[in-house]
């Protein structure tokens, strides 16, 4: 019997932008959170060898979304992945599970092996995912609005007068929802995205007429 395998091919493009999710193995732990200093250490360090623009980011306790733009003549994100994460794994006691396949290649467990990335194909498509990255701390209802989550680059974008400090308007939900059907999320999480739209109206819409 022929068994055929499929492999994952991840789309490589000199001086691109792309939209990044990384998790934790273990999605109970808020690891990324309870140690954002030496996460940001190990990005600094990262960069200053392998530089790169970061365009958007929040870091949440157990995963992260970003965007990057790559250097012209440069495509190799997943060198950057790779020593961004075992720069963090490294500073960290080992105290999480390590299954046996990973043990046996003496890998820690913190991190999921692989992540997720898109590449970004045109200014619409940039703006729904820095859209979606701001948004994400109230998605999964960490916090009632953009501002209050400290792990994120809206506060940078505030500061340069790119966004407005009371921002998270219905274009925001709207691009949260775009990314889940493009990506193919869950019925469930679309059902939560649209529950998002009826408080936005309730609490911001209705209360102004």
């Amino acid at each position: 019997m022929l068994v055929m395998f499929m492999r994952y091919r991840r789309v490589y493009v000199e001086g691109a932008s792309y939209f990044f999710t990384v998790n934790l193995a273990e999605r109970n732990l808020h690891l990324l959170t309870e140690h954002i200093g030496l996460l940001r250490d190990s990005f600094r360090i990262v960069k200053a060898t392998y530089p790169f623009i970061i365009d958007a980011i929040v870091i949440m306790p157990n995963h992260l979304h970003t965007i990057w733009t790559l250097p012209i003549n440069d495509s190799d994100f997943s060198t950057r992945w790779g020593l961004i994460k075992a720069g963090f794994s490294r500073k960290l006691p080992s105290s999480e599970r390590i299954s046996k396949s990973r043990r046996s290649k003496g890998e820690r467990g913190i991190w999921q092996r692989r992540f997720w990335e898109h590449l970004i194909i045109d200014d619409d498509d940039y703006q729904h995912h820095v859209d979606y990255i701001h948004y994400n701390p109230v998605k999964h209802g960490f916090v009632k609005s953009v501002v209050e989550w400290p792990y994120s680059s809206f506060h940078r974008y505030v500061r340069l007068g790119v966004l407005p400090i009371d921002w998270a308007g219905i274009e925001a939900i709207i691009s949260c929802i775009w990314i889940s059907e493009a990506f193919g999320s869950s019925a469930f999480q679309q059902w939560n995205m649209l529950m998002l739209i009826g408080q936005f109206i309730i609490n911001f819409v209705y209360p102004l007429k």
